[in-house]
């Protein structure tokens, strides 16, 4: 890489381009390839930027062929950055974001945004996407934010009415016509059961103790939300079984459960937001974590959806996560 990054990154702003000596580097091949850095997974990667995995991994190699060396280590299970990687991330990250911020300020330029944002959450789950709500708030002063209640058994409701222009809710989605914007929280999974269960005392258990146990089919939703909570098979190949009664709202569903008529898969947050009496909350040691993004209809994006959009993605940066 030839001189320095901030430098060459102000004739990047201008070409939407950044010179390598061994050729050219588009700014969608870098913002895929700060993407890919910080997921380190090419199929999370590709969700993100509403990609292939393949345009991804094609992306790579060319950045790989133009740099001249190995950008990341791949095996079957892991992904990391080479030390060439990590320092071209270094070199990138700063002057990228210094791009998407002045197009971002060049469009507010352009014609602030303003009207009603309706915002789909479920309870109070906007509470953990304050600082960006903050930051929405303080940008653009003249959006009136609403908030309207998503129920868990069926999530995607709201959005596909039209009674909620954005929603907060957990990935993965690939429903083909919805947009799946930026992450904005990441929750570790716990199982909510009643005091009574068998295993109301355990400090934690694991994915295979719960082929032992019917947990509750959450209601309308797509088999790959249902699985981020409630898994269809144990490690080994069990089937976990499903309850029969299947709760329409949340409110019944801590209702169930904490009759002791299933188990649930919840985030660690519902721990926080509902501490019932009746209720127990005990970690599940090997599912992996939830994430959690803003969703809404591909076909009515609009520069409200946008700029919550962007402020998702710029209190993110400032966290550093």
């Amino acid at each position: 890489m030839t001189g320095g990054g901030n430098a060459e990154f102000g004739n990047a702003a201008l070409s939407d381009r950044f010179t390598f000596e061994g050729g050219v580097m588009e700014l969608r091949d870098i913002e895929i390839f700060l993407a890919l850095a910080e997921e380190l997974h090419f199929g999370r990667t590709a969700e993100r930027l509403h990609i292939t995995a393949a345009r991804v991994s094609q992306s790579i190699r060319k950045a790989e062929r133009r740099v001249g060396g190995l950008l990341f280590e791949r095996t079957s299970r892991t992904v990391r950055l080479t030390v060439l990687g990590e320092q071209l991330r270094q070199d990138l990250s700063a002057g990228y974001r210094q791009i998407t911020d002045g197009i971002a300020k060049a469009r507010a330029a352009a014609g602030a945004v303003s009207g009603t944002l309706t915002l789909g959450t479920m309870g109070p789950m906007a509470r953990t996407i304050k600082p960006v709500l903050d930051l929405f708030a303080s940008t653009h002063p003249n959006v009136n934010l609403r908030h309207r209640e998503v129920q868990p058994p069926a999530p995607l409701d709201l959005l596909r009415s039209g009674d909620a222009d954005v929603a907060l809710l957990y990935l993965p989605i690939h429903e083909p016509d919805l947009t799946v914007g930026p992450v904005v929280h990441v929750s570790d999974v716990l199982l909510m059961l009643s005091t009574g269960h068998p295993y109301a005392e355990r400090e934690s258990i694991c994915l295979e103790d719960l082929g032992d146990h019917c947990a509750f089919l959450p209601g309308r939703l797509p088999a790959s939300m249902e699985a981020a909570f409630q898994p269809f098979h144990t490690p080994s190949g069990r089937p976990i079984a499903r309850a029969p009664r299947r709760p329409s709202t949340w409110h019944e569903a801590l209702d169930l459960v904490t009759t002791g008529h299933g188990v649930l898969g919840v985030a660690r947050d519902a721990a926080h937001f509902y501490p019932w009496p009746g209720l127990t909350f005990i970690p599940v040691q090997d599912m992996p974590p939830v994430r959690w993004g803003l969703v809404w209809r591909t076909a009515d994006e609009s520069p409200l959806i946008r700029a919550l959009s962007y402020a998702a993605t710029k209190s993110h940066q400032r966290a550093g996560t």
